[in-house]
């Protein structure tokens, strides 16, 4: 029995992946649990197991190919000594049609599953995530989807041929090259181009993780009303703790960072405001019972947030070694879909590179983002009138007012400052 391998979905809000390898050639032999081919998002890459037995008998999407849409057929799989059969090209376009209906059926609303994104795979306390109403539908297959993007020819000015006018390959095969999809002025900069000539310049081709990153923050600065609350915070009890649990440690080839205590900073006083351990989601607000925190790791290309759970109950030595295994994931984009995707509340930590402060863009669905400086040595007036020294730290919280209002974003960050100015209550 022929069986379709499709692109699958490695996260819940994938849409689209490159195959990066194929493992296995056409005519060979796999077995169940066999590795098949390297799936590449902007994020992560995963290797994809064969689920059944059988022989490959078709490769149909490349190594190398970009920006293949998830459900999308990428090879055949035989029965030892079945043929491929000459219909494939049917025989796929038919698996991709919805079921025709029947007098009996019960009425029911059409939803063009390719078009829907995925559902968001959080348990949240068994409530389900709003639905948006949205335009009507276009119904077409994975690969007719496909070869129309290729092509830039606009969906909307097909008719489709398949069952209940679904849109198949030889539609799209068929559509005259006039109607092609509207086409963004930024991806033709021509008048851009034209500024600079005569100019030496290097073009540096988007990749995936650009692409996504550049869509994310325009959506965040868009759409999300961010406002700022800063605050420095005086960090010499914390050094000093720090550097007695290192001495401790070291032994055990444990370095805690003072990244480690601000998530840990972070995760308690989510717990003691809770209206700020929350996200938005559309037409509601999530609130959060654990302190899921993302912190924020720079990679070639872009940046990654992988997610430490429950951070809350985790004990510094805990959180250190978790932070690391995560950052290495990250760097080598081995990060697993259920290691980036929720938490309510991200930490981005650019005072390793002698930033003062700086102001940080929420990720969305987050409401809020922990922008982290530098330390500094400043003088200050002592109680007695004398000069001393003491040593700050920069902090900037980002939050959206449509979840966070000003007066618990305040008490927020005042929970933080005083985990961080008071470290012996993070061991408690």
């Amino acid at each position: 029995m022929v069986q379709i391998i499709r692109l699958p979905a490695l996260s819940p809000t994938m849409e689209t992946g490159s195959v990066a390898k194929w493992h296995v050639g056409e005519g060979d032999a796999v077995e169940s649990g066999d590795l098949l081919v390297d799936i590449e998002t902007d994020k992560t890459s995963m290797e994809v197991e064969a689920v059944e037995s059988g022989i490959i008998g078709k490769i149909l999407i490349d190594a190398g190919a970009e920006m293949v849409a998830v459900n999308t057929p990428i090879a055949v799989l035989l029965e030892d000594g079945e043929a491929l059969p000459e219909n494939l090209a049917t025989l796929i376009d038919e698996e991709d049609s919805p079921p025709a209906a029947t007098e009996d059926s019960a009425p029911h609303t059409e939803v063009a599953i390719e078009d829907t994104p995925p559902p968001i795979a959080h348990n949240v306390a068994r409530h389900e995530m709003p639905t948006q109403g949205s335009e009507k539908r276009i119904f077409a297959t994975p690969l007719a989807r496909r070869i129309a993007a290729q092509k830039n020819i606009d969906l909307k000015s097909i008719k489709g041929s398949g069952p209940r006018g679904r849109i198949v390959k030889s539609d799209v095969e068929k559509a005259p090259t006039g109607h092609q999809a509207p086409v963004a002025a930024a991806a033709a900069p021509t008048d851009l181009l034209t500024q600079y000539e005569g100019r030496e310049f290097t073009p540096i081709p988007l990749d995936g993780m650009r692409k996504t990153v550049a869509a994310r923050l325009t959506e965040a600065k868009t759409t999300i009303p961010h406002f700022y609350l800063r605050r420095d915070m005086v960090i010499d009890s914390l050094l000093d703790l720090r550097h007695s649990i290192n001495e401790v440690v070291a032994k055990q080839d444990i370095r805690i960072s003072i990244n480690d205590f601000v998530i840990k900073a972070s995760a308690l006083a989510l717990q003691q405001v809770p209206a700020a351990n929350a996200i938005w989601a559309g037409d509601q607000i999530l609130q959060f019972k654990p302190s899921d925190v993302a912190v924020a790791v720079a990679i070639e290309g872009g940046l990654l947030t992988p997610i430490i759970r429950d951070a809350e109950t985790k004990s510094l030595q805990q959180l250190s070694v978790e932070m690391k295994t995560l950052a290495t994931k990250a760097k080598s984009r081995k990060l697993m879909p259920s290691e980036y995707t929720g938490g309510t509340f991200s930490i981005s930590n650019l005072g390793m590179f002698g930033v003062d402060n700086f102001d940080a863009v929420i990720n969305p669905p987050h409401a809020s983002i922990l922008a982290v400086g530098a330390s500094q040595r400043r003088a200050v007036e002592n109680e007695d009138g004398s000069v001393g020294f003491a040593t700050f730290m920069s902090m900037t919280l980002s939050c959206d007012h449509r979840v966070i209002d000003g007066a618990v974003a305040a008490q927020f960050l005042a929970a933080i400052a005083e985990n961080i100015e008071n470290p012996l209550l993070m061991l408690l």
